[in-house]
């Protein structure tokens, strides 16, 4: 009796023991995955955060480097006016000098929150300031001294004092493009200590599932030696096995949900920038009825339009299922679909569109959609004069593996002799856009009349032109 009884003292001691060390798995398992889970959402929210400073020194580059363009036009178009007295470079230089002024004060604006920023910016536009006062009183003097005022500019005096600040322009770019690898650098470790944290999820709940599963294998042990008992245990072991599948599905709904939560925020953080955007536009809208000058009148209903032409494109990107691209095939179609129906011209002009099934990155979709409004909108503008009618076909195609943007109409035409559209803001924009493709924009009459715009885009699909 006594040995029978010490082994099963020492029998219980064992089960004992090994349902301790079930129940400590269990837990540490359980620890490490809602650890893992804390630090998912941490993790999130700081790419978040990283995203949003990524966004912002994108920002302050592009508009670095426009203010640089705009001032390089500015000089260039002053020079041609003074060199040569011809007034078609007039129009240029006042279009360059106020977009000096728009950029600096978005510079302003845009790193008014960084003090060092800030200074560099306050700098930079006090020699704008020199600079543009210097190039308008040459312009000045041009009207009254036309030779005194091309001594001036030949002396090269202003050449260097726009150079100097388009290098300190040039300088500050390269330090905002270092602070912008620098947070990308930011959101890709980021990312990866995110992945880390998924895989310690992952880890611990494989743990967790061995440690379950043993525990259930113990369970099968005894209830094969406790056969009197086997209906009953057999009842409890299904409903444990039910619950434990129930959890997973509800694991597996969760994690769907908040996949499609994200989605579904993504969507909307584009629309309601559509939303603000088509505010602006109403905004400018109501300038445009105060406003008494034709020619104000004109230059607010040309930047209304535009905006809601960026509006328009925003809420109508739809992303795919990797949240990075989108379909241009889709995504045109419907930015189309949004010109027929807004343009005030929509009676007399047959608008139709043909788009290959393309995949673009989601990043590159509202850049392409503003660039076909920009065309469409200059063809209403120019090709048909006087109210007349016509019709208007767009196409993205591939022309040689190259993704092309087509627009033709069967209207007036370019000039006789013209080799491409007017320098007016519209062909800028486009030709600014493409550029933003690696594209140039080509302009030709064909026989069957009207023009064909042509604007090749091998940056669209990551692909540079050879």
């Amino acid at each position: 009796m006594s040995i029978a009884h010490g082994t099963n003292a020492r029998g219980d001691a064992i089960g004992v023991n090994r349902a301790l060390t079930l129940r400590t798995g269990v837990m540490v398992s359980l620890t490490l995955v809602i650890l893992a889970a804390i630090a998912s959402l941490v993790l999130v929210q700081g790419i978040e955060r990283q995203n949003a400073d990524v966004e912002h020194s994108y920002e302050v580059r592009s508009q670095a480097r426009e203010l640089t363009v705009a001032l390089g036009e500015a000089q260039s178009s002053q020079r041609g006016y003074v060199l040569t007295g011809d007034q078609s470079y007039f129009e240029p230089y006042r279009r360059a000098t106020a977009a000096v002024q728009t950029r600096l004060a978005t510079l302003a604006a845009l790193t008014s929150d960084n003090e060092a920023q800030a200074a560099k910016i306050a700098g930079i536009a006090a020699g704008i300031g020199t600079a543009t006062a210097a190039l308008q009183r040459t312009m000045d003097l041009a009207a009254e001294r036309p030779e005194e005022a091309r001594k001036l500019v030949q002396s090269g005096g202003e050449v260097q004092l726009v150079g100097e600040l388009r290098r300190s322009l040039e300088q500050f770019t390269a330090e905002e493009s270092k602070v912008l690898h620098d947070r990308t650098r930011a959101v890709s470790q980021w990312g990866r200590w995110l992945v880390s944290a998924i895989v310690a999820s992952l880890a611990g709940a494989a743990v967790l599932a061995y440690v379950l599963f043993a525990r259930t294998q113990q369970q099968v042990g005894a209830l094969s030696k406790t056969q009197s008992l086997l209906l009953g245990e057999n009842e409890i072991l299904d409903a444990r096995v039910r619950e434990r599948t129930q959890d997973l599905e509800e694991a597996r709904q969760h994690a769907e949900h908040e996949r499609q939560r994200v989605e579904a925020l993504l969507q909307d953080a584009s629309h309601r920038i559509g939303n603000s955007l088509a505010t602006v536009s109403s905004l400018l809208g109501l300038q445009l009825l105060r406003s008494n000058s034709s020619e104000v009148r004109a230059a607010l209903e040309s930047a209304r339009s535009r905006v809601h032409a960026i509006a328009a494109a925003h809420r109508r990107l739809r992303l795919g299922e990797d949240l990075e691209t989108a379909s241009a095939e889709d995504f045109l179609g419907a930015v189309l679909e949004d010109l027929a129906t807004t343009i005030p011209s929509a009676d007399r002009i047959n608008l139709t569109g043909h788009f290959d099934p393309i995949v673009i990155r989601a990043r590159d979709a509202t850049t392409l959609g503003i660039l076909l409004s920009e065309l469409v909108t200059n063809a209403i503008k120019h090709a048909f004069p006087g109210g007349s009618g016509g019709a208007i076909e767009v196409q993205l195609t591939r022309v040689d593996g190259v993704p092309t943007l087509l627009v033709r109409d069967n209207g007036a035409g370019l000039p006789t002799g013209a080799a491409q559209a007017d320098d007016g803001l519209g062909a800028v924009i486009v030709r600014q856009l493409a550029n933003q493709f690696d594209g140039v924009p080509r302009y030709e009459n064909p026989e069957t009349g009207g023009l064909l715009v042509s604007v090749p885009l091998p940056g669209l699909d990551g692909k540079k032109p050879s």
